[in-house]
């Protein structure tokens, strides 16, 4: 859909990309593929040790592809459908037409399935067949896999991964069951349609293997697995409702970002089930040498979470359980490089230990242990769900991150302030400087954050997290009224991506409109324009705060020379190269969207709103905020602003909503009411 005709939602092509990166995904929570490929991913299950550590490849019975009998080449056509997160290939012959449907089923997360449809579009009765080629061979070059026996006419398959990724750690067991698929299908000659459909369903366990299966088995007649999906995903997509009226390139990746984001996400009715994290190239990708190797980074937690906080709390909340899950890891890290707390990996897998493959992100680029409490931070004040500190493992994170800040400082006798040295800052152009403003910054919030929440809970606060918070040294240019990148960068030195421009937002350092606007013209022109996709979101939403709405038009725009044909798939660097499905640049667009021209904030005891909509688009409505158990309706145009309580929060001691003005004039918001 390049030419931008018809439903934003639905990518529909005659042809394949040539790369098949850019082919689209389909996943859910749990596993994930790329359509027409040989390999599928389980969340969770990785193979090789630390650098090594990567997704292990399970063998996939999904990647097959319809062609024609007899050589020749019918009409084709590919659809991505949005709506109903389901992917098809459809050929169509003089007398018939045949459609193979995928997708991931969105709330029975074991499960993918698919469909071949023959329809008879004439009134012949001669025997219709189509070849299913397939390259699936159940073997894998991470598992040691095994055959079992057939289970209510499926194939059975498990094994554990080859080796663990800390030395005498788990080796995490895949159990497969597939439905048969034969080379052809043939629709019989009194036949006028038939649709023929196949599961397969991928576990830690045999149980829960079998038990997904016999699920789906149990509603594939009439169409009812799929129908049960259908309901899933599109609920989903109501409570994750994003509309605008502008152009359609823009309609189309608003789409796109939504559907490959809010695929990685689980669903609601699974709370008990682990949730594995979000990594760069999304559950689909990730296998040895490619697309960061499935590992997790900061990516999740500041680029892809606060879209999935105002759209779907209960998702982000599980986010932050894989986090406390991997705590301990953590606390490993901080003791191995000789401090206290706890020091997230820059690159995480199923332990928390640090899996970067270079040394040198791990050791230095120390400024993800503030965006994972970032993350907690703007939960907590968008939720106020005390539960999850005080029960669930969190006050010990927060309290772990903060030991840390405190041990990674050093006092400077000459300035009388807190160092951090030899760090790497977002920008990965440069290493072992010395108080990096980003690092120190996020530093600051964190030990504010501690401290805020230990009096909330009633607990003691040391001394040395208030001390520190306060004397932290922040680089900052009194002259040229700017922040200097770290001690001893001089103007003009090339970034590589955002970086200085990230303490306006999401890090709410406080500034002036001056100096807010002196670092956006200072690190503009020289961030690398090949740098990675998020960057110009940044710089969007920053110049959005300034209401220079041309030049935020100007910085999305950049944004979609990363963004591939027809699928919408987005690559990290503008020349292809990097990690493919970048659902972190997908993160930084979707900001730009629900923070940048609404101008919603998230402080700690309100939720600030000021809206920026640059000329192009003349409408944006987000259907379902979610903010301290309340829906909030909000529709910004040209003419008003309108917000409505579509759902009041349940809590019997919650304070009614009221929306405060500039002027001071307070306005009740009532469930049903603008």
């Amino acid at each position: 859909m390049a030419d931008g005709d018809g439903d934003p939602g639905v990518f529909t092509a005659t042809a394949l990309p040539g790369d098949p990166r850019l082919l689209p995904t389909v996943t859910n929570a749990f596993l994930g593929t790329r359509v027409f490929r040989d390999i599928l991913h389980a969340a969770g299950v990785y193979s090789g040790a630390a650098g090594d550590t990567h997704r292990a490849d399970v063998p996939s019975p999904l990647g097959l592809r319809m062609a024609a009998p007899g050589g020749h080449s019918p009409a084709e056509s590919f659809t991505l459908n949005t709506w109903t997160g389901t992917f098809s290939h459809t050929i169509q012959s003089p007398g018939y037409e045949a459609t193979h449907q995928l997708y991931a089923h969105h709330s029975l997360v074991h499960l993918m399935a698919f469909s071949v449809t023959i329809r008879r579009l004439d009134s012949s009765t001669h025997p219709i067949t189509i070849q299913l080629q397939s390259l699936f061979v159940p073997h894998s070059q991470d598992l040691h896999l095994t055959p079992g026996p057939d289970f209510q006419g499926a194939h059975y398959i498990y094994g554990q991964t080859l080796v663990p990724e800390v030395e005498g750690g788990p080796r995490p067991t895949v159990h497969m069951l597939w439905t048969p698929i034969p080379e052809s299908l043939t629709l019989g000659g009194a036949e006028r349609e038939r649709c023929w459909r196949f599961l397969t369903a991928v576990a830690g366990s045999a149980a829960e293997a079998r038990r997904s299966y016999s699920a789906g088995l149990a509603l594939l007649p009439a169409g009812s697995l799929l129908r049960s999906h259908l309901r899933a995903w599109a609920a989903l997509r109501r409570r994750c409702s994003v509309q605008l009226h502008g152009p359609p390139a823009l309609r189309q990746a608003l789409h796109g970002c939504l559907y490959y984001l809010l695929s990685a996400i689980p669903p609601r009715d699974s709370p008990g089930a682990p949730f594995h994290g979000i990594s760069p190239g999304g559950l689909a990708n990730g296998t040895r040498g490619e697309d960061y190797w499935g590992h997790v980074f900061w990516d999740q937690d500041t680029w892809m979470f606060p879209n999935i906080l105002l759209l779907e709390p209960e998702a982000a909340r599980a986010i932050l359980h894989y986090r406390i899950r991997t705590l301990e890891g953590a606390r490993r890290n901080a003791r191995e490089q000789g401090y206290e707390g706890a020091k997230f990996p820059w690159e995480s897998a199923a332990t928390g230990r640090e899996v970067c493959p270079e040394e040198i992100y791990g050791a230095q680029e120390i400024h993800v242990t503030g965006d994972v409490l970032m993350a907690f931070e703007q939960y907590y004040c968008t939720t106020q769900d005390l539960k999850l500190f005080q029960e669930d493992g969190g006050w010990e994170l927060v309290e772990a991150v903060a030991q840390y800040w405190c041990s990674r400082m050093v006092w400077s006798e000459e300035e009388q302030l807190y160092h951090i040295r030899g760090v790497m800052p977002p920008d990965e152009y440069h290493s072992h400087v010395d108080n990096s403003a980003y690092t120190n910054a996020v530093a600051r919030r964190s030990l504010n954050f501690a401290t805020d929440l230990a009096r909330d809970l009633l607990l003691p606060v040391p001394e040395e997290w208030e001390d520190r918070a306060r004397k932290i040294k922040v680089p900052f240019d009194e002259e040229r009224k700017y922040h200097p990148e770290y001690d001893g960068y001089s103007p003009g030195e090339p970034v590589k991506q955002a970086d200085v421009v990230l303490l306006g937002f999401p890090l709410m350092h406080p500034m002036s409109a001056e100096v807010r606007r002196n670092d956006l013209e200072m690190y503009e022109p020289v961030t690398d324009p090949a740098g990675p996709a998020m960057t110009w979101s940044m710089f969007a939403v920053g110049w959005l705060e300034l209401k220079e709405l041309q030049r935020a038009w100007s910085q999305l725009e950049k944004c979609f020379s990363n963004i591939t044909e027809p699928f919408k798939v987005w690559v990290e660097n503008s020349d292809g190269s990097g990690a493919v499905n970048f659902l972190t640049g997908m993160g930084g667009f979707l900001q730009v969207i629900l923070f940048g021209f609404t101008g919603f904030r998230i402080t700690r005891s309100r939720l600030l709103f000021d809206p920026a909509l640059p000329d192009q688009i003349t409408e944006l409505k987000v259907s379902s905020i979610s903010y301290l158990g309340n829906r909030l309706e909000v529709t910004i145009s040209r003419e008003e602003i309108r917000m409505e309580v579509t759902e009041a929060s349940q809590d019997p001691l919650a304070s009614p909503l009221e929306a405060v003005l500039g002027s001071g004039q307070r306005f009740p918001l009532r469930e049903g009411r603008a």
